[in-house]
């Protein structure tokens, strides 16, 4: 299967929306946006089309209402996403990421540690190979 068109900030923001609701029609969707920023009805029609069309999400009509759901898990575009930008911005080098992240980022205490248990995780799956 081809890899799916990239999305775009805004594209983004709507499937996150329909990832949140799990089924949902154009209103729905247009009121959950509506409460944070300013967008018009029919943007939101468009951008739900163009998610259905890139491969986003599943469509289906009732009476004169589509409805939307994920096609695609959330976990699966976080991870073509970050992979895609990894391969752009550093060459499909992870650790120039990672350093920036750790960097630049403000990490609460409870983040460090998360990451210390991912790490000593990784060692000991490491360990047992």
């Amino acid at each position: 299967m081809p890899p799916r068109p990239g999305l775009s900030k805004s594209e983004l923001e709507v499937a996150r929306v329909v990832w949140l609701l799990k089924d949902a029609n154009v209103r729905a969707v247009y009121e959950a946006l509506s409460e944070t920023r300013d967008i018009d009805f029919t943007t939101v029609q468009t951008y739900l089309r163009r998610l259905a069309e890139k491969g986003y999400l599943n469509v289906r009509l009732e009476g004169r209402s589509r409805f939307y759901s994920p096609k695609v898990r959330p976990r699966t575009v976080i991870r073509e996403t970050v992979d895609d930008l990894v391969e752009r911005l550093f060459g499909g080098e992870a650790m120039p990421l990672m350093k920036h992240l750790v960097e630049e980022r403000r990490f609460s205490d409870g983040e460090i540690e998360q990451l210390r248990q991912l790490i000593n995780r990784m060692e000991g799956a490491d360990d047992e190979q």
